[in-house]
């Protein structure tokens, strides 16, 4: 690549050619394309085992400790290392410290990352959540720090290894392994609990993440040329581990219509999301009910639609994939006015849910596809940190407000408005080809 397009979505492969307006900055190029896929499924399962430790099972944990709601609420704020890592991102651009350099920019990362969150995942299993929740809270933060950190370098690592046809296919495989690490580290850390205890149990999680270090240990470096060590002077440090990779990506032409588009395209989906529990209790479904489909039909449609995802990016490239995927995503939101329609209907319920989370997985692969095609192989692991982390934005704002407008509207209505809220992104999307300057 290199020509003067940023942004060009072609009718025959749905390529994303971008270019530095000072430098010619070439998108990632996969420089291991016989790189098994099996690598891709491993590495998702480890980011997948410690989101989960530090958010619904560390939840149920307290609860069955005594402890009130508000101390167990205050908890969600231990998963703001994932929205906040792109602050951080720039430092993995940078080579790792000492011995480990020889392992390459990722892997030798990674072979002090994971450790580091095994250990504090000991931590959390040694402390006493009833006696000082103080401790098990700040090990917590360790663990998602660490974890957050892991998939800044996995993310680097997927870009920088397998080529753009392949990245659909790469994305597939690490959400089957991040979906089912979800599993183990909620339904089967719950479940050990009962037998072993919780302290046990996170200790089996804790060895779990240390086999995450195997698998970097065996993965193929893709060889990619670390950024200069920036000069001496804070500022200059600052420059080139923070700003300059911003400064590459705003100087593009459309740079903001991509922003944006990365801003809104999940909006409506999210914004369903957030008020499901409260649907669900509206048509009388109990928590069996709902945990049940949120088991083995969320996760079948999780999976099939990961495939899925993958399969049209490699058939029709990332550009038009991401147009059908975003306008199935948006119709699978009228399941719940179906949903509605059927009132308290168990197997009506297991359908929505199993089909809108195919839904929901076949966009995450192909959007996710997407951005990465959107990062300068220089700033590979500081681009996508903060292009991934700007998706939640709208969740962590307007999104608090849905629950406001679920009650102003009624359901019927509100559900129809989310569907509404999937258009602009799509707009945008469709504008953005003709942003871009003639070939």
């Amino acid at each position: 690549m290199g020509s003067a397009d940023f942004f060009t979505i072609t009718a025959t492969a749905g390529r994303v050619p971008i270019v530095n307006d000072a430098q010619p900055a070439e998108p990632h190029v996969g420089t291991q394309p016989q790189t098994p896929l099996g690598f891709m499924v491993a590495f998702g399962f480890a980011s997948g085992l410690p989101l989960q430790l530090t958010n619904s099972t560390l939840q149920q944990w307290l609860a069955t400790s005594g402890l009130p709601p508000h101390a167990i609420a205050l908890t969600s704020w231990i998963g703001l290392s994932y929205t906040l890592k792109f602050l951080w991102s720039a430092l993995f651009d940078r080579p790792a410290p000492g011995i480990f350099q020889r392992l390459g920019r990722r892997r030798g990362w990674l072979m002090l990352v994971q450790p580091a969150m095994a250990a504090a995942c000991v931590c959390m299993a040694l402390s006493n959540p009833g006696n000082a929740l103080g401790l098990t809270a700040v090990a917590a933060v360790g663990v998602a720090f660490f974890s957050a950190s892991q998939d800044i370098l996995i993310d680097a690592w997927r870009i920088e290894t397998y080529p753009e046809r392949r990245q659909g296919e790469a994305l597939a495989g690490y959400i089957w392994g991040y979906r089912a690490a979800l599993r183990v580290a909620e339904s089967g850390v719950i479940y050990l609990s009962t037998v072993i205890g919780w302290h046990a149990s996170f200790l089996l999680m804790a060895a779990l993440m240390l086999a995450g270090t195997i698998i970097a240990w065996f993965a193929p470096d893709p060889h990619k040329d670390a950024l200069p060590i920036a000069a001496a002077g804070t500022m200059d440090r600052i420059g080139t581990a923070v700003i300059a990779p911003l400064r590459d990506f705003l100087r593009r032409p459309a740079a903001w219509w991509v922003l944006a588009f990365i801003l809104l395209f999940r909006l409506g989906h999210m914004a369903a999301d957030v008020n499901a529990i409260g649907f669900y209790r509206s048509l009388h479904f109990d928590s069996r009910a709902v945990s049940a489909a949120n088991f083995l039909p969320a996760l079948l449609g999780a999976l099939s639609g990961a495939v899925a995802g993958g399969w049209l990016v490699h058939r029709l490239g990332a550009g038009r994939a991401l147009m059908l995927a975003g306008i199935v995503q948006a119709l699978s939101l009228g399941l719940y006015l179906v949903l509605l329609a059927a009132g308290h209907s168990t197997a009506m319920l297991a359908a929505k849910v199993g089909l809108e989370g195919f839904a929901g997985a076949a966009a995450d692969t192909v959007f996710l596809t997407y951005i990465s095609t959107l990062c300068s192989s220089a700033y590979t692991a500081s681009q996508y940190a903060l292009l991934s982390s700007l998706a939640p934005v709208a969740w962590h704002t307007l999104g608090g407000l849905s629950g406001y407008a679920a009650e102003g509207l009624g359901w019927r209505n509100f559900y129809a408005a989310t569907m509404l809220a999937c258009l602009p992104a799509l707009l945008i999307l469709r504008r953005l080809p003709r942003t871009a300057p003639a070939t």
